[in-house]
């Protein structure tokens, strides 16, 4: 080996023994890698940050961009709403989240859709008394298999096109990876779904139940025109079951109604009064077109322009609030903010929220003007919960936000727009029409990801240059020696395969890429069985809580432990090779 090789894989063993050691963040471990590189002469000073304008390093920023849009239009509200019901069987249930899981994620980051769909699947299990554990495994395994089916559904995809398009001029289109990544991912969820989950160790029915979110006292106004005006109360209770709401009266000029109020007809300035966690309360609003307060009071906060926030906070005995109403202290008049509900542990409110005298203790849910969360607060003198990450649906622009998305990847998987090109053209819609508030365009990037793909890739190019992957391709040559082409294949994936699991799969993505392209030009074969081959593996990493952001996830809400994972990942692990390496065999010749 040369002295540039030697330093190289010296500096990518660093780099996988301090990611399998996990005291240092992976974007430190990357970017401190690379510095080095550039000081000991082994990366060009001038290619440094050229991973940071790399396709793949800009592609996997907008689809965070992206898929924040669609969550914030009620995009995926629409979808899980009408699909998923508590009272099924956990068999049936684990069949249905995991395909929305898995189409979801073949059309936006595989560990956005999971984050879409955890907080559904925990209030799931919370009706329906079952630990959330038992169904979040199959949910973190299944967004990762339907990622593998389109190029924007997990990074690996993404690095690999790129990569293909430096070595071969062209990269893979949207839907290049669908008949071996689809077909593999719904094999893969007929296993979850009938043997998979019940894999699981009953250790997980002992952790997670439900998490731990607050319930307040709400209301919700019946705007004019409402499509529930001439309704009776009973007949909202199956969409409030399916946002896991509860309605526990009616105001109606200023009084409640309770015992007859499932009998009501609704009428326009009809105030429903409810109980439901934060999330659950906006999917019901969204899901009824309901309003946050008196419809005059909504829109001059939205005549602002400037968009809105949901914020939680505490009331501490120094609050101006205590002992007094919203309406006393002019929250609306002063500061532009409405008071949506009350948190108050086991006592009973009586009274409309504007009307409520405050007590010490209670936990307030307030809609404010953007960006003016910590202003209110600190003239309330109240304390701050931790941001949840709680955002008002743009449920009036649900349609547009889809349709954006649609024609993008449309005219991208046709050839009409460079696929880059076409995200930021959404991006930069969501943003003119307020679906992704400007201020919030930065905050949904991932940046540690992007810090790590703009380091690793000028590292990996190096090794290549050096002749580092054609070491590493012709050692894995040797073992095959002899062996018939789907063998060879079968060792990539297996040596991918296993580095994923422990590694981050992006940095065994931009090793082995190479790797399988040496592979090929070695043996005069078609790099393109190789390329599919490291795509599938990169993205199958169900043995440890490590390998995938997905499972890291879902390790603390669903109670699991570290060995948990291995008990369903490793039949999966083994599935997807048999059944990858015929469906690369069939659709990509050598």
């Amino acid at each position: 080996m040369t002295q540039e090789q030697i330093i190289l894989f010296t500096l990518f063993g660093a780099v996988f023994a301090l990611l399998l050691w996990g005291r240092l963040r992976y974007d430190i471990i990357a970017f401190s890698a690379l510095l080095i590189g550039v000081v000991l002469g082994v990366v060009p000073k001038e290619e440094t940050f050229s991973g940071f304008g790399h396709p793949a390093t800009i592609i996997v920023a907008l689809v965070l961009v992206v898929s924040a849009g669609l969550v914030r239009s009620g995009a995926v509200y629409l979808i899980t709403r009408t699909l998923v019901d508590s009272s099924r069987a956990l068999g049936t249930h684990i069949v249905i989240m995991g395909g929305i899981g898995g189409v979801l994620s073949a059309f936006m980051n595989n560990v956005a859709a999971l984050a879409l769909l955890m907080p559904v699947d925990i209030q799931t299990a919370r009706k329906a008394n079952r630990a959330v554990g038992l169904s979040l495994m199959p949910l973190s395994f299944a967004t990762i298999l339907g990622g593998m089916a389109t190029l924007i559904g997990t990074p690996p995809n993404i690095i690999i096109a790129a990569i293909r398009e430096d070595a071969m001029g062209a990269p893979f289109a949207m839907f290049d990876f669908a008949p071996v990544g689809g077909l593999t991912a719904i094999i893969g969820l007929v296993f979850i779904s009938l043997i998979g989950w019940r894999l699981i160790p009953h250790s997980a029915e002992d952790g997670g139940a439900s998490g731990d979110f607050a319930e307040y006292i709400a209301e919700l106004t019946v705007p004019a025109g409402s499509k529930v005006i001439g309704q009776r109360v009973i007949e909202l209770e199956e969409e409030a079951d399916k946002a896991d709401v509860s309605i526990i009266g009616v105001i109606r000029d200023g009084k409640r109604r309770y015992g007859a109020a499932i009998n009501t007809e609704l009428k326009a300035d009809d105030a429903l009064v409810l109980k439901a966690t934060p999330d659950a309360l906006d999917e019901f609003r969204s899901a009824l077109k309901l309003a946050f307060s008196e419809e005059k009071r909504e829109e001059l906060l939205k005549a602002e322009g400037r968009g809105l926030d949901i914020i939680e906070v505490v009331v501490p005995q120094s609050s101006r609030l205590v002992r007094r109403t919203a309406t006393d202290v002019g929250l609306h008049w002063r500061q532009s903010s409405v008071l949506m509900g009350i948190s108050r542990e086991g006592r009973r409110i009586a009274s409309r929220m504007r009307k409520t005298k405050i007590r010490e203790g209670d936990i307030l849910l307030l809609l404010v003007p953007k960006d003016r969360g910590p202003d209110v607060t600190e003239w309330l003198g109240c304390l701050p919960l931790a941001d949840r990450g709680l955002a008002v649906t743009q449920d009036n622009k649900t349609w547009l936000a889809i349709g954006l998305f649609g024609a993008a990847v449309a005219a991208a998987s046709f050839g009409v727009v460079y696929l880059p090109v076409a995200l930021g053209l959404v991006v930069m819609a969501y943003v003119l029409t307020q679906i992704v508030p400007l201020s919030e365009l930065y905050s949904h990037i991932e940046w540690p990801v992007v810090v790590l793909l703009g380091s690793m890739i000028p590292l990996g190019a190096a090794l290549e240059d050096v002749g580092g992957t054609e070491l590493i391709a012709n050692a894995l040559l040797s073992m095959a020696d002899g062996l018939p082409a789907w063998a060879i294949l079968t060792l990539l994936m297996v040596v991918t395969m296993t580095l994923s699991d422990v590694l981050n799969n992006t940095a065994t993505t931009i090793v082995a890429a190479p790797v399988g392209i040496q592979m090929a030009n070695t043996l005069n074969v078609s790099p393109d069985p190789f390329l599919m081959a490291v795509a599938v593996a990169a993205s199958a990493a169900f043995l440890t809580p490590i390998g995938h952001k997905n499972n890291t996830l879902i390790l603390g809400p669903g109670g699991y432990k570290f060995g948990d994972y291995w008990r369903m990942g490793l039949p999966l692990e083994i599935l997807i090779v048999a059944v990858s390496i015929p469906l690369i065999m069939v659709f990509w010749s050598f």
